[in-house]
């Protein structure tokens, strides 16, 4: 489990593709302190097993870690290359300040950015959301973005906008423009969502009930 607060930006500096999985090595430094093998990091808000580890002589390690086609193909990992930069972050210990929301690390389904609007000190940065999801977000509820634990600020009215694709918004502070990907993410660019776990087992322990 994850709160979805990034902990630091790494490089994947390797990228070994097989017919159904690929292996990443992806370079980092504070994210590795007290990591053994079989430990759980999140990667742009998706969960992966640490494989092993190499120390550098920077200061920096890299660690691999093994993907199956299935997640390659619901999140964007499945389009990261190498040299492209990723949120990372520890599982959490009985001990961690839960800073955001409870995060699985389980992509629910990738989003697109469509639009960004700079503020005074903020940005605000919206999402178009796949229509099986839409039901999951509410305004001022949680939501993951590329592992990234935000607020929803807005939301896109279907009955009364007649918008193509649901859409939200967030509001991204300084902090998180300099310190995760979502700094750089342009309209076009693919993002993994992971909605709120509590709302899923709402709905279904209510369509049991019915």
């Amino acid at each position: 489990m994850f709160t979805g607060i990034v902990e630091e930006l790494g490089t994947l500096e390797v990228r070994e593709d097989g017919a159904d999985s690929a292996v990443l090595r992806i370079r980092a430094r504070r994210t590795l302190d007290g990591v053994a093998l079989g430990d759980s990091i999140s990667v742009n808000g998706v969960c992966l097993t640490v494989t092993g580890v190499q120390p550098g002589t920077d200061g920096s390690s890299v660690w691999s870690t093994d993907v199956m086609a299935e997640t390659l193909r619901r999140s964007s990992l499945g389009a990261t290359g190498v040299g492209d930069t990723v949120n990372l972050e520890r599982a959490v210990t009985a001990q961690t300040r839960l800073g955001g929301h409870i995060v699985q690390g389980h992509v629910d389904g990738v989003g697109t950015v469509v639009s960004r609007t700079p503020g005074d000190q903020w940005e605000v940065v919206r999402i178009a959301v796949p229509a099986e999801l839409a039901r999951y977000v509410v305004e001022k509820g949680s939501i993951t973005v590329d592992g990234v634990s935000l607020t929803v600020s807005a939301l896109s009215d279907d009955e009364r906008a007649h918008e193509p694709q649901p859409w939200f918004e967030v509001s991204l502070i300084p902090t998180t423009l300099r310190e995760t990907t979502l700094g750089a993410r342009t309209p076009g660019s693919p993002v993994n969502l992971e909605v709120d776990v509590i709302a899923k087992y709402v709905e279904r322990l209510l369509g049991a009930r019915r």
